[in-house]
């Protein structure tokens, strides 16, 4: 027997229309960027099509891409990770955004740079910001400040590439370790410039990037900004002690002009702070007005679909209708079921894959 969720299910919530940011979706579900590997040259595979518009006629309102390069050699290593540059790459996006606008969805590229998750490619460094990689990476390059202002150059670039193409968004990665997060963590930032010391100053160069991209970019399209406290390899590393530190970061991407912010965490349930219960998106848009998207472990079993605590749904839609935040990202889940907010509303939990870490070998 199928199992079903209450009538009145609190997965309603996640898929009522929305306007953000000036930005209007179906529901409130995004699907988070998660990277594929499936575009040789720099170049968005054919089939990227298919799999982006699967997820977006399935009910899902915002699809952010899987990380795309800026066009910098110390962007990235991979060969398989698409850019976002004039020519056949600008081609290939433009036939995801185009099948996911026919779906009914809207989409965002996510601008990337990996920093020091770069691997050294033809013995030249990975660039940070003082020369100190990420525990266990190699040795790496302190950036100088015509290296920035190289980088400022190649995030514009990405920017108005993806205006032409027509992408309803374009998203910043400023979390997890990669660059622009290197700025913001002092672990990773020993700087005595500008671009160091206080959290403000740490996100001086972030923030410029907003500026670039926010100039470069329709007027009328939000530049979303991801951040997270934890790192790919280092989950207790914070930007921020304490809520006061936190505004310094945000204050300056919001004045910079992002529209929306990401707060990413490993479970949206956990308090950011001790002395509340508010999540990194709960605090996000407390601290600056700015509409947040939450992430962190939604969907990966069936069992989160049925009411229960605050790791399950009804916590999530509890706070989502509480206005904490205003939109929830949805990544592992969707690899292994493009259907998960089709199924999640209809109650069809008997249909939905709990994640496996072999979804992330497939494209379907």
């Amino acid at each position: 027997m199928t199992a079903t969720v209450d009538t009145v299910s609190p997965v309603a919530s996640l898929l009522e229309p929305v306007t953000v940011a000036g930005m209007p979706l179906r529901s409130r579900i995004v699907m988070a960027p998660m990277t594929r590997n499936r575009a040789p040259g720099g170049v968005p595979a054919r089939e990227a099509a298919d799999y982006y518009r699967r997820r977006a006629e399935q009910g899902i309102g915002l699809i952010v891409t899987e990380g795309v390069l800026v066009d910098h050699p110390s962007a990235g290593h991979e060969d398989t990770v698409p850019r976002l540059t004039p020519g056949p790459a600008e081609a290939g996006w433009r036939r995801v955004v185009e099948a996911v606008h026919a779906a009914g969805g809207r989409i965002a590229a996510q601008l990337w740079h990996l920093g020091s998750l770069r691997e050294p490619v033809d013995g030249r460094p990975a660039w940070t910001p003082s020369g100190v990689p990420e525990p266990g990476r190699p040795a790496a390059r302190a950036m100088t400040l015509s290296d920035a202002d190289e980088l400022l150059a190649a995030y514009a670039a990405a920017a108005r590439t993806a205006g032409r193409v027509g992408f309803d968004a374009v998203e910043i990665h400023a979390a997890h370790g990669y660059l622009l997060d290197e700025f913001l963590w002092p672990y990773t930032n020993r700087r005595t410039d500008r671009y160091g010391g206080s959290p403000a100053r740490r996100a001086a160069f972030p923030a410029e990037v907003v500026r670039a991209v926010r100039a470069q970019f329709p007027a009328d399209r939000p530049v979303i900004v991801r951040f997270s406290q934890f790192k790919e390899r280092a989950f207790d590393a914070r930007i921020a002690e304490t809520p006061a530190e936190l505004a310094e970061i945000l204050t300056a991407f919001a004045d910079a002009g992002a529209g929306v912010l990401h707060a990413s965490q490993r479970r949206f349930w956990q308090p950011a702070f001790a002395g509340s219960a508010l999540n990194l998106a709960g605090w996000a848009k407390r601290l600056t007005g700015l509409p947040s998207i939450t992430v962190g472990s939604v969907g990966l079993t069936r069992e989160f679909l049925r009411p229960g605590g605050p790791e399950s749904v009804s916590g999530l839609a509890s706070r989502l209708v509480g206005g904490e935040f205003d939109l929830v990202a949805v990544g592992r889940a969707l690899l292994g079921n493009p259907a998960w907010a089709t199924l999640a509303a209809t109650g069809r939990l008997a249909e939905i894959a709990d994640y496996r870490k072999a979804h992330e070998d497939v494209y379907p």
